[in-house]
């Protein structure tokens, strides 16, 4: 990449470039432009091709594709906003991605029992971590303030485990049965990083797009971004656009309800950190959640 880059410096002649974080700015008086590692397995002219058959064109052009080992696409300039208003055109972009790229594959109960392996594996894991650590602190006689901290809040990871428990096992007795499965280009790196509004709207960083189920593009931008914007709103503007079946609603519940596990080898100021973001965590996605099965036992 270093000798893609000097070269690219030789052509493009800038008075300044920049890092910002795995890109490269560069600021010339023929325009500024982004210098990006590629990935071997990823072809972002086949994808922006794709997406602009499919009349999508939020993404910054693509300017050299030419090098082995770098592309080089326009900068784009964004705007200042509020962190609400830009949540709220993230989603409303996200949702024109997957609308325009939606189609129905057959799949097999295997795939589905694939799926749930997975995440009841997770689930396992998890919940041994969190014994694991409940046993540990009822034999210190003084325990450490992360270990206090999480000790005092750990129903809340025991209750939140059972729930995703609970809800996978009625999420594959509803899905088991299907052959179709919705699918659809998703970014899978959503963040309000990457992100720009300007005269228009781009997604950025598109390095590791796939095709796979909507709910999966839902499950990263909440994990990126819960705690900077009220996702209860975010997530109903998509679903004013998107209409999710009930398994793929089931199955984004499932997924953010997953505790986050938390590195007990850092130092303990750091632990404490750590420990209520996870506690956070979990208060906001019970707060996102619970609506849903209010109005489902209602119902």
């Amino acid at each position: 990449m270093n000798k893609s880059i000097e070269v690219l410096k030789s052509i493009y002649k800038p008075y300044r470039y920049t890092i910002c974080g795995k890109a490269l700015i560069l600021n010339t008086t023929s325009g500024d432009f982004v210098v990006k590692e590629k990935k071997e397995d990823k072809s972002i002219r086949d994808l922006y091709s794709y997406l602009s058959s499919r009349s999508f064109t939020h993404f910054p052009s693509l300017v050299d594709e030419s090098r082995n080992d770098v592309n080089v696409y326009e900068y784009v300039e964004g705007v200042s906003m509020p962190m609400e208003q830009k949540a709220l055109d993230l989603i409303d972009v996200v949702s024109e991605l997957h609308n325009k790229t939606t189609y129905y594959k057959n799949v097999t109960e295997d795939e589905f029992k694939t799926i749930y392996d997975t995440i009841k594996e997770n689930l396992l894991y998890l919940e041994k971590v969190y014994n694991d650590f409940y046993e540990r602190i009822k034999k210190e006689m003084y325990m450490s303030p992360s270990s206090y901290a999480l000790g005092r809040s750990i129903s809340k990871v025991f209750s939140a485990l059972a729930f995703a428990s609970s809800e996978l096992d009625r999420w594959f007795s509803i899905v088991k049965e299907q052959t179709k499965k919705r699918i659809c280009t998703i970014h899978n790196h959503l963040s309000l990083d990457h992100f720009i509004k300007s005269t228009d709207a781009y997604l950025i960083s598109w390095d590791d797009y796939r095709v796979d189920s909507p709910v999966m593009d839902l499950v990263h931008l909440y994990q990126n971004s819960y705690f900077q914007v009220n996702f209860e709103v975010v997530f109903s503007r998509y679903l004013e656009k998107v209409k999710l079946s009930e398994d793929e609603k089931k199955l984004f519940f499932i997924l953010i309800s997953l505790p986050q596990e938390i590195d007990f080898s850092l130092d303990e100021f750091s632990t404490c950190q750590k420990v209520r973001e996870a506690m956070d965590y979990l208060y906001l996605t019970e707060k996102l959640v619970r609506p849903y099965y209010a109005v489902e036992q209602e119902s």
